[in-house]
């Protein structure tokens, strides 16, 4: 098994063991009573995070793909994209103009990080119009991050949704 299946192996075994069923069960809370759980030494890797999706929501794309590794794995919809240069050519366009069109608020968000590894998974809802068609979704978000010679790079993301009901 490669280094990076074994280390998302171990952050999903985790994740569910940390967070069990609360995720992805409860209710949405409302966008004003965001529940956070970020383990002190998680807060500078949850910065990148944030930072990545500051730059969607701001069409600053180059900065987005700085705080990707080389190797990121994104999956999203059923599909993947196996590297940066190939989330550079297919979806990173679409994503910052649909961040930059729709808000998204988070309601939930746990975070943990041991020394060269972190994961934060969020939970958010997106209400707005994009493309002329109102959208009212909720969605979760894992991101597993590396600590790099230089900084946090996230190196997977897992992006669900759903309508919200």
């Amino acid at each position: 098994m490669s280094a990076a299946k074994c280390l998302l192996a171990v952050v999903l075994s985790v994740s569910l063991t940390s967070v069990g069923p609360a995720l992805a069960h409860e209710p949405l809370q409302a966008a004003a009573a965001s529940v956070d759980d970020v383990q002190a030494e998680a807060a500078a890797a949850t910065s990148v995070v944030d930072a990545f999706h500051a730059a969607l929501e701001h069409g600053e794309t180059d900065a987005a793909l700085a705080l990707l590794a080389d190797d990121v794995l994104i999956f999203e919809g059923g599909g993947a994209e196996r590297s940066k240069a190939e989330y550079a050519e297919h979806h990173l366009a679409a994503d910052a103009a649909f961040s930059a069109a729709v808000p998204s608020v988070r309601s939930r968000r746990i975070a943990r990080a041991g020394a060269d590894s972190a994961w934060v998974a969020s939970e958010s809802r997106t209400t707005g119009a994009f493309n002329g068609r109102p959208i009212d979704s909720l969605s979760v978000e894992t991101m597993v991050l590396r600590h790099e010679a230089d900084g946090w790079r996230i190196t997977h993301i897992h992006w669900s949704s759903h309508a919200a009901r």
